[in-house]
């Protein structure tokens, strides 16, 4: 692309919609709730806010279980509702991005209900089906990533369907040309009414192979994830042949100059790469899960960021996030809620190069809520001996130290408890410029106002074990000490822009800066 767009610069704010804002007093989040928090997010200064799945749905995968890819779930709102948000977030110079579930649909979706009442249906080919084996067995060895063998049987017809999630989560079958036609269809839809762009679900997984053939054991080389499910997932997922569909989809996107982010499930920086094209004509941005899933180690993320810098092809841009819908949230994971390790964690995240993905709850360090088990909602979470509940990383937002958080109204119980919010909220940290929120936007600011951080490239400087540190440009150094013990670096001669400690902000450094445990800084430094 000759010309560089939004994302390229810009900073993506994850909203799960149900938990972000009740506008109606009914303890489930909705469009008009995240309305009504606009202002919120045009002060933190996010340029595209990404919605998972608003689409009207059975809710056993809550939303990724999709029944109408061209509305809007009931709950959450209408199309009108969806309309109005594209339309005032546009005015404060937000892209409103939807999720797209394209790997399967719910098993209520009219496409799958048709498909299913006889071998000669007219969608049966939509879907993935095979004959049982001669001992009534599935036709191949491929698990689903819930836990169990990834085809259900169908005893109206004596087949069975492929699902690699959920059995109420058919697979489709994108060997099918009407399929492909169909989600064509659906993207086009979707920009007509100014959506600008989707975040792609299981985006390496579309296609399955056409023969079938079994997945082959795990290696000893495979992230701990493959060992754990025994199988490495070569044949129903990550298929040469879907690299065509975002080929398909890319000229939709440039055409009219949206945005396709994907969820890549991929722990090996060379194939990750792939997924942006030899030519830079398949996805714009692919979420890298090595990055997510580390730990918050310096030497760790340091080899992960160069590794990934070297496999992508010139003109690609990383994507980076510590939290989602999914994973969980990073104050918890990466940090165990420690005030000076979110820190860190948040100006790691918006100085790298690359575009930063923010969860919602992110810019205040929000971390996991303790769900109980009559609280749990999140039904596939419990499939599976190794299968996490994530219920506590999509707890209400909170907006207030009240009793509603500020997510609905006190006397209304929300779907999901809230927690503490007087652990951290909006509105205690927005009186506060020492606070998480104020960090987190004086960081999305800088960058916005910084060349080196918008456009630079990324290069690895010496620095002593535990510590961390990166050149963007020229006039940059971001400096940050992951460990529990003072370090010195060597930055050159420059100024603290903006510290971790915001007390340090303006301070002199004549060629060495002291870091406590805990403790980065942004420097602007003398040109070399």
């Amino acid at each position: 692309m000759t010309e560089r767009a939004w994302w390229h610069d810009g900073v993506v704010y994850q909203i799960y919609v149900r938990s972000f804002a009740d506008s109606n007093g009914d303890g489930v989040g909705d469009l008009k709730g995240v309305i009504e928090h606009l202002d919120h997010l045009a002060w933190l200064g996010v340029d595209g806010v990404w919605l998972s799945p608003i689409h009207p749905s059975p809710n056993r995968d809550w939303g990724y279980d999709v029944a109408d890819y061209r509305g809007v779930h009931p709950d959450l709102g209408d199309l009108q509702t969806l309309d109005r948000l594209v339309t005032e977030a546009g005015a404060r110079d937000i892209r409103i991005l939807l999720d797209l579930v394209p790997n399967h649909t719910s098993d209520r979706h009219p496409w799958f209900v048709e498909a299913r009442s006889s071998r000669e249906a007219a969608r049966r080919d939509w879907y993935v089906w095979a004959d049982p084996r001669p001992d009534g067995s599935p036709p191949n060895n491929w698990l689903s990533v819930f836990g169990g063998p990834a085809w259900e049987p169908e005893p109206i017809t004596g087949q069975r369907y492929l699902h690699n999630f959920l059995p109420e989560q058919p697979d489709l079958n994108w060997w099918n040309r009407e399929v492909q036609d169909a989600f064509d269809d659906i993207v086009g839809f979707w920009f007509e009414r100014g959506i600008a762009g989707f975040r792609i679900d299981v985006a390496n997984g579309l296609v399955k192979d056409a023969d079938l053939r079994d997945n082959p054991p795990p290696t000893g080389d495979d992230p701990p994830e493959v060992r754990r499910r025994g199988q490495r997932f070569v044949y129903n997922m990550n298929r040469p042949e879907v690299h065509e569909v975002y080929r398909r989809w890319r000229a939709l996107a440039d055409a009219s100059g949206r945005v396709l982010v994907g969820e890549t499930w991929l722990f090996d920086p060379e194939i990750l790469a792939t997924y942006y094209g030899a030519d830079l004509d398949e996805l714009h941005l692919c979420f890298n899960f090595s990055f997510m899933f580390s730990d918050l180690e310096a030497e760790a993320l340091r080899a992960i960021v160069e590794s990934t810098e070297a496999a992508l092809p010139d003109g690609a841009q990383p994507a980076w996030t510590g939290s989602n819908h999914d994973v969980g949230r990073f104050a918890s994971r990466w940090c165990a809620g420690d005030p000076a390790m979110i820190r860190c964690a948040l100006m790691t995240l918006l100085t790298l190069r690359g575009t930063p993905f923010l969860y919602y709850g992110d810019e205040i360090g929000m971390t996991e809520v303790p769900i109980r088990d009559d609280e749990v909602r999140d039904e596939p979470g419990l499939i599976g001996e190794a299968q996490v509940v994530r219920d506590p990383g999509r707890a209400p937002m909170q907006w207030a130290a009240d009793p509603g958080a500020g997510f609905t109204r006190g006397d209304v119980r929300p779907w999901l408890p809230i927690g503490d919010p007087a652990l951290a909220n909006v509105a205690d940290q927005r009186s506060d410029p020492a606070s998480h929120l104020h960090l987190c936007r004086d960081l999305i600011a800088f960058r916005r106002q910084t060349p080196e951080l918008r456009s630079g490239g990324y290069v690895s400087l010496p620095s002593p074990d535990g510590t961390w540190m990166w050149r963007r440009g020229e006039g940059v150094v971001v400096a940050v000490n992951l460990s529990g013990a003072a370090a010195t670096v060597h930055t050159g001669a420059g100024t603290i822009a903006i510290g971790t400690d915001r007390s340090r902000d303006g301070e002199r450094v004549e060629g060495e800066l002291s870091l406590g445990p805990w403790e980065g800084a942004v420097m602007r430094v003398a040109l070399a």
